[in-house]
């Protein structure tokens, strides 16, 4: 009777523990009120500057559900201050990017204007947004239930070929810098190009030496396998992917190969995973590429007819829709690069307002809290969720500050000007 009573009393406790036990959203919740995303790429600022030429007296950014203009052939914006409370983002780093196409001067000249209207942006939202410069900065915010909003440079064009410049973004508030956008740099090879310096010119690891000496991050998307490798050669402080996927889960050429992230775990650095379709799945890719081979046919097929052209390309969309990218695909990224080296490795970079297209289930900034609940669903721990939402970025930027910190009695490097 008395052995009974015991088993009768253990399937009790099991069952009440059972009751108890919190759900994959339970989870998330939990590991998101401890540690709000800190989020590594929106495009907002591009968004500012395409859409309204950076007049931003009249913009409602606490909601942007209706600023879809169909006659532009424009969506509506991705990201505002209502979704990205519902996303549960506490930093934000705006990519203040312009054209790699631009020549060096209107490339300066443009950087400086989306810095310009960044720091605006975040100016008259003062109950929401807080401007963040350190990492101490984004904790700060963070306690005072605001968004903290820090910048990064999309692309070595924005510095104009001169370390000056590089010096004067960062005392501007700049952030990180991604080396490489679409296009080459003239020090430094793009994933997306033709390369042609075999990764880092000599200037280009000056670049590298200098943003590190400064206690600006290292941003490596973007950027051709070789020029990673050449960076991590020389970086002393750990750098950052700020938006991109594994290679080894979709193999798009944005993506980071695993010697690369092997050697970003020796480095102490962060792949902050993208939600760009194209990059997240190697399906939704193929169809692209599908699409764009029967678009240059038709084009081809009738000349002088564009009408024509564009009829047998709607006729082919019918038949061959596109597929999309799923939340589980997104989470295999994760899954992949935590695996191989690390939850501390891991962060979230959206490019939310920098894509045409979404994961399924994510189709804008409010999104962030059913991938942690699938995370959470494949056993990932409250301890990791959080370390993935936003405490391994906030490892890698204070050990870049520290880096910069021991680095203080160093010199400048310097380079002569060009004209």
């Amino acid at each position: 009777m008395r052995r009974f009573i015991h088993l009768a009393g253990a399937a009790f406790l099991a069952l009440a523990s059972s009751a108890q036990a919190q759900t994959p959203e339970q989870l998330a919740d939990a590991a998101l009120r401890a540690a709000p995303v800190w989020d590594g790429h929106n495009d907002v600022p591009e968004q500012l500057r395409d859409r309204r030429n950076n007049m931003i007296a009249d913009f409602d950014f606490r909601d942007t559900s209706g600023t879809a203009d169909a006659a532009k052939g424009k969506a509506a914006m991705q990201t505002d201050l209502n979704r990205l409370r519902r996303g549960r983002v506490g930093a934000q780093f705006w990519s203040v990017y312009v054209d790699s196409r631009l020549p060096g001067p209107q490339a300066v000249q443009a950087t400086l204007e989306q810095i310009d209207v960044t720091r605006r942006l975040i100016a008259r939202y003062p109950a929401d947004l807080q401007l963040a410069l350190s990492a101490a900065d984004v904790d700060k915010a963070m306690r005072a239930g605001k968004i903290a909003s820090l910048m990064g440079m999309e692309g070595g064009q924005s510095i104009g070929g001169s370390l000056a410049v590089l010096r004067q973004m960062y005392a501007l508030g700049a952030r990180y810098m991604t080396l490489a956008h679409f296009t080459n740099t003239a020090w430094a090879d793009s994933a997306t190009d033709k390369p042609e310096h075999n990764g880092l010119t000599p200037f280009g690891k000056d670049v590298v030496r200098e943003m590190q000496r400064l206690g600006m991050l290292v941003d490596l998307s973007h950027v051709a396998e070789k020029t990673m490798m050449d960076a991590l050669d020389v970086a002393r402080a750990p750098v950052i992917f700020s938006h991109s996927g594994a290679a080894a889960v979709a193999s798009h050429p944005r993506n980071v190969p695993d010697a690369v992230l092997d050697r970003v775990k020796t480095n102490g650095g962060i792949v902050m995973v993208v939600t760009l379709p194209a990059y997240v799945s190697d399906e939704v890719r193929v169809w692209g590429n599908r699409r764009d081979a029967e678009k240059a046919r038709l084009d081809s097929y009738f000349p002088g007819n564009p009408a024509a052209a564009k009829a047998g390309l709607e006729a082919w969309l019918a038949a061959n829709p596109a597929p999309r990218a799923t939340i589980g695909q997104l989470a295999d990224h994760v899954d992949h690069i935590a695996k191989r080296i690390g939850a501390d490795h891991v962060g979230i970079g959206g490019d939310y307002d920098g894509i045409a297209s979404t994961v399924e289930g994510m189709d804008d900034v409010s999104g962030y809290p059913a991938l942690f609940a699938e995370l959470a669903r494949r056993g990932y721990s409250q301890s990791d969720l959080e370390k993935i939402a936003s405490r391994n970025m906030a490892r890698v930027l204070r050990a870049a500050e520290a880096y910069a910190e021991a680095q203080r009695g160093v010199p400048p490097i310097e380079n002569p000007t060009t004209f």
